[in-house]
């Protein structure tokens, strides 16, 4: 069946009567804040003590837009004759966002948790340079990179906090084993606790059981010896 000729024109402006009749709704930005989800994608923050330089967001970036120079120090050895260490320090770190298509992918693969989306969006630059942000740039977006949301009741507990949690256990058992437990028993002074006969210096211990070998002590005048 041909289509009837005009009715193109009919839907398009049925389509226009509709939304004619429905009351507008305008944002007025800049002067009310839009309320932005908290995972919003706005700039990436950088929490510098985290980065070890391993270089992996760089690598997995699909623009190459992360420039990141460092260099190694040697750590002495902590105790005699070890071994020294050598540690990379970073140099620099920055992101050209102007290059940048906010794939998330270096947060993503970041091992260390140094990298956030923040939801500030708000950065735009008359030059097209000043949209590299190096280290002390994205080091201010960590201030403003919210609180992670809390846990469902029924998630698992994450393996840091358990892992503090049982060390703060046992070491509470053991400080209350160790305040219960007595002082021990006392060793009872004098002879007795060595297993020594109560015999004064010099003087020869007296066989106890029969048949024991006589000790070599002087015979007296009246028991058949010589005067």
């Amino acid at each position: 069946m041909a289509p009837i000729p005009g009715s193109g024109l009919a839907k398009g402006l049925a389509v226009t009567l509709r939304t004619m009749t429905k009351k507008s709704h305008t944002a007025q930005y800049p002067d009310a804040q839009p309320e932005l989800p908290p995972r919003t994608r706005g700039v990436i923050g950088l929490f510098e003590e985290n980065c070890t330089v391993c270089m992996l967001c760089a690598r997995e970036c699909p623009d190459w837009c992360i420039y990141i120079d460092s260099h190694k120090e040697t750590i002495p050895a902590a105790t005699p004759g070890g071994r020294e260490r050598s540690r990379n320090v970073l140099d620099r770190f920055a992101i050209d966002f102007a290059l940048c298509m906010y794939c998330g992918i270096c947060i993503e693969v970041c091992p260390f948790d140094a990298l956030f989306w923040s939801p500030e969006f708000e950065y735009a630059e008359t030059d097209i340079h000043d949209l590299t942000h190096e280290r002390d740039k994205l080091r201010e977006w960590m201030w403003t990179v919210p609180e992670p949301p809390a846990l469902d009741p029924g998630a698992e507990e994450p393996k840091e906090i358990a892992a503090a949690r049982k060390a703060a256990e046992k070491l509470t058992a053991a400080q209350a084993a160790a305040a219960a437990e007595p002082d021990g028993p006392t060793a009872p002074a004098g002879p007795a606790a060595t297993g020594t006969p109560d015999t004064a210096p010099g003087t020869p211990a007296t066989p106890d059981a029969p048949g024991a070998p006589a000790t070599d002590q002087p015979q007296r005048p009246d028991e058949g010896g010589t005067a």
